[in-house]
């Protein structure tokens, strides 16, 4: 099984390390899209075209079977499009893990972290709409501009990363938030930080699990069951901090054998 992954950076990494606990026997292609990073203050034309290309690419040069768009941003501008016009691929999205979110709160108050451009998307503007009319629940969502460039900096322990979480996460904590969504996929590389401004017991969502199971599902019923090694290759297509490789790495579990490269088309 060929699977093409793409993130606008290196944040996608935390999805394809879900993916090596519960899925074997497959070559994973990563894109870090550097180059156009990040998506997050680009407008919807721009994200979809971006995906289009990538998607393609992925196609031509790798044949990719299934195709997993790990970025909450990117899913939101082009995932509906996306299945449209690839109808013979897997195609997986990311959304903010807004239901799990309602299933684990005491206080039922609820925040979300996410870039501007999630924030903003029809697709989570449905979601929250959705859900809120089922269950009794406060959100406090706060748009973190600027996050996604200093974790990709490799900044996640840096002063100014913790000073920029405690303005958007104090106002939670007063709140009485006691589960965060964590709406981007770089977003969990700075749990411990979050976890050190709101407390060891705030409730942290993440979906690159359910990514895994869902992408386990849908390959099987293609009839996919080798269980050998992964091997993971990762492209990126502009500066990268190859320092955040290895903090990503750092405490990768049986993560398959794993390459990384420049791509320039």
């Amino acid at each position: 099984m060929k699977v093409g992954v793409f993130d606008s950076g290196l944040g996608g990494l935390t999805v394809v390390e879900a993916i090596s606990k519960f899925f074997k026997g497959a070559e994973i292609f990563y894109i870090a899209d550097t180059l156009f990073a990040p998506y997050g203050e680009k407008s919807k034309e721009q994200i979809l075209n971006r995906s289009l290309n990538i998607t393609n690419y992925l196609l031509r040069k790798y044949e990719i079977e299934a195709l997993i768009v790990a970025c909450n941003t990117a899913t939101s501008a082009a995932i509906k499009e996306l299945r449209q016009k690839f109808k013979n691929l897997i195609v997986i999205g990311t959304e903010p893990g807004v239901k799990p979110a309602i299933s684990k709160t005491q206080t039922k108050n609820i925040g979300v972290l996410a870039t501007p451009a999630t924030l903003n998307g029809e697709k989570y503007k449905d979601l929250v709409a959705k859900l809120s009319k089922d269950s009794e629940i406060n959100v406090y969502e706060t748009a973190c501009a600027g996050l996604m460039d200093q974790i990709e900096d490799g900044k996640i322990f840096h002063p100014d990363t913790h000073a920029m979480l405690k303005k958007w996460l104090d106002p939670m904590k007063e709140n009485g938030v006691d589960t965060i969504v964590l709406g981007c996929t770089h977003y969990p590389l700075i749990s411990d930080v979050i976890r050190d401004i709101m407390g060891a017991n705030i409730e942290l969502i993440e979906t690159g699990e359910a990514i895994a199971r869902r992408l386990d599902e849908l390959c099987s019923k293609k009839g996919h069951c080798d269980r050998s090694e992964l091997k993971i290759e990762v492209f990126y297509t502009g500066k990268i901090k190859k320092d955040m490789i290895n903090i990503i790495l750092e405490n990768w579990q049986d993560g398959g054998k794993i390459e990384i490269k420049e791509e320039n088309e």
